[in-house]
């Protein structure tokens, strides 16, 4: 049923910027801008009741929780990034939606260390074995 209503507010959005487009172009970006904003809130209204199975199976696989935490947070980093630099994009500004993608693999490669760190102990824990 969520999906529906996010195509719903989705379609309501892209009819209203382009009849506001012609006559009033800065309204049709607020309008984009407001209805971009109001599916990410709905999505994350809904995420929220997933992200606790990730720290369920942190638990039972006996990952450290702060790994499975760096994870989902590169995963939505690489999801607002994306959804952004691509409002930007439809309204002409490129440059500034590649500089934002840009910074947004710039902070998942920092989030992304401790990751690295954990599996290089891993294998020298696997190693120190052999």
């Amino acid at each position: 049923m969520e999906l529906f209503q996010l195509v719903g507010i989705a379609f309501v959005t892209a009819v209203a910027a382009l009849l506001l487009k012609g006559t009033k172009p800065e309204l049709a970006f607020a309008v984009t801008v407001a209805g971009s904003v109001i599916l990410l809130l709905f999505v994350f209204d809904i995420l929220k009741d997933g992200v606790g199975i990730f720290g369920d199976i942190a638990k039972e696989t006996g990952l450290d929780l702060a790994l499975v935490k760096a994870l989902l947070k590169m995963v939505g980093i690489g999801y607002i990034v994306e959804f952004s630099a691509g409002i930007l994009s439809d309204f002409g500004q490129n440059s500034v939606a590649d500089k934002l993608v840009f910074c947004g693999k710039v902070l998942i490669l920092i989030l992304a260390v401790p990751i690295l760190e954990s599996v290089l102990g891993l294998i020298r824990r696997l190693l120190e074995f052999a």
